[in-house]
């Protein structure tokens, strides 16, 4: 009976080994969308120190661990707008930041193209992670676009369109992993080339899929097209997106598509398992907060915090406490691009709003164009001043134009016409029924002159090609004086929102 139940025993034991040798557990740790290096909203949510706690946090769990970006995170931000040595940060401070934490895998997003070429080159070059992606290619003088590299002592390091990573267990189990990736094509420059994103994903896949154990993707696309995706290639356990600044998870079938939100206020972690004999892959997901109950991670903190010191001593040139919360928004103001460049928002009512009282309210209306927004977010929570030079990094003054009804027409009706870019106008005292325009609730009129609050970027004539200081149906331009509350587009809704707070503890 004794040794009965030693076999028993044994034999347990010995199913049990086998099947720890069958299965490796591996980790993901998905950020995307990350265009601020430290917390936001008054210092509540997201910081990349607090990100990198729960990164060495999921490597002391499970040595197996990835970091990835899904794309987006060289611009838009303040920061990258600062000069620092006569040259333009354009990102620097990301790669310098990611570069500590040890990424291990980043996707292109549409904002990586925002920089110029030269930028991104440096930026490519200064940076220690593998980049991927199958659809977006550098155009040069030669007739067929080449990878983006890195060019490292003089070598070139060519962007590859797969990425393959091997993971070995402690018991000896091994797999390997492949990577697939492509990014949204909605920003055309001259030095890039973009395939489609649904022929490039699979080409790529059924290119990588005999190489490997299993396929994952990194993407940056609309949910949409990952769904398609998705469809498209029904083996793959889960699809790391970005582009919407939400988070969600979604399912295809079996294909699990997920997305944390903007800035680092959640990310995704990733426990995955893989049966070697089966082939089957279990992934197991937790949403995580990042918040003020995160320590920070002191080494990635030091480099923040050199960055912060560089644009609170810039800032403080302009205002005198960057940091100030000015405002609590109950409900999130709206700065996402695709919204602010489409449609009324309640950031850009908030933003002409401003522009109007910075005047008094002594004009008839407001104009700014969506591109001058540049947050690509919603704001909630704490506002600080800081929050409002990220809405508006490049500032400049609010003008009041004398502008006759004739013109002022033409130009709403291009800002119409013009939605889905930054010529998109969001608007203050200004309506629109079918076709007619109404001013401060009267039907516009084109013989009468209305005198309106810009920014000043309209009437430089890049978005609206008709509209300069030399138009004839202007005909007259304030422009502030550095003691104006107009001097500074940012000045002005920071005082506008300090005043809508008091407006709100009077009650």
């Amino acid at each position: 009976m004794k040794i009965v139940k030693i076999l028993v025993f044994s034999l347990i034991t010995f199913a049990s080994c086998q099947q720890k040798e069958d299965v490796i557990n591996f980790t993901f740790l998905q950020l995307n969308d990350v265009y601020e290096i430290a917390a936001i909203q008054g210092g509540e949510f997201g910081g990349m120190a607090r990100v990198e706690t729960v990164h060495k946090e999921l490597l002391g769990e499970n040595k197996n661990t990835m970091l990835f970006m899904a794309g987006d995170f060289l611009n838009p931000s303040l920061m990258g707008t600062l000069k620092v040595a006569g040259e333009r940060v354009r990102g620097k401070q990301m790669v310098e930041v990611m570069n500590a934490m040890n990424f291990d895998l980043v996707a292109f997003g549409n904002h990586e193209f925002d920089v110029s070429k030269e930028d991104l080159q440096k930026r490519l070059n200064e940076s220690n992670f593998p980049w991927i992606s199958a659809n977006v290619k550098l155009k040069t003088k030669e007739e067929a676009p080449i990878s983006f590299y890195k060019e490292i002592n003089g070598k070139r390091e060519n962007v590859h369109q797969t990425f393959i990573k091997e993971f070995k267990d402690d018991d000896g189990t091994k797999v390997k992993i492949g990577f697939i990736s492509v990014c949204i094509p909605s920003n055309p420059k001259d030095h890039v080339a973009y395939g489609n994103m649904f022929v490039k994903a699979k080409a790529s896949y059924v290119a990588l899929k005999n190489k490997v154990d299993v396929v994952f993707g990194l993407t940056h696309v609309k949910l949409a097209n990952d769904k398609r995706i998705a469809k498209l290639i029904p083996n793959l356990p889960l699809i790391m997106g970005g582009h919407e600044h939400t988070n969600s998870l979604n399912f295809v079938g079996n294909v699990q598509i997920s997305k944390a939100d903007a800035n680092a206020k959640t990310v995704f972690i990733h426990r995955i398992s893989y049966n070697k004999k089966t082939k089957k892959t279990l992934v197991t997901s937790e949403l995580k907060e990042i918040n003020n109950t995160i320590k920070e991670d002191e080494k990635v903190a030091a480099i923040v915090t050199k960055w912060e010191a560089i644009l609170n001593t810039k800032l403080k040139n302009i205002i005198e406490n960057p940091s100030e919360v000015i405002y609590k928004a109950k409900t999130p103001l709206d700065g996402r691009d695709a919204p602010i460049r489409s449609t009324q928002t309640n950031l850009g009512q908030v933003i002409t709003k401003a522009m109007s009282f910075a005047y008094d309210d002594r004009v008839d209306a407001a104009l700014v164009n969506g591109g001058s927004i540049r947050i690509d977010d919603q704001l909630s929570g704490n506002i600080t001043a800081v929050s409002i030079f990220r809405v508006l990094p490049y500032g400049g003054p609010v003008l009041k134009v004398e502008i006759k009804g004739d013109l002022l027409k033409r130009v709403l009706d291009y800002g119409v016409l013009a939605a889905g870019t930054g010529a998109y106008l969001q608007r203050h005292q200004i309506a629109i029924e079918g076709k007619k325009w109404f001013i401060s609730g009267k039907p516009l009129e084109t013989t009468k002159t209305y005198t309106v609050a810009f920014s000043d970027y309209l009437l430089k004539g890049f978005d609206i090609p008709f509209l300069s200081d030399k138009s004839a149906g202007v005909l007259s331009i304030h422009k502030p004086k550095e003691n104006e509350l107009t001097f500074d587009i940012r000045k002005a809704v920071i005082a506008y929102l300090k005043t809508e707070t008091k407006k709100r503890t009077q009650f």
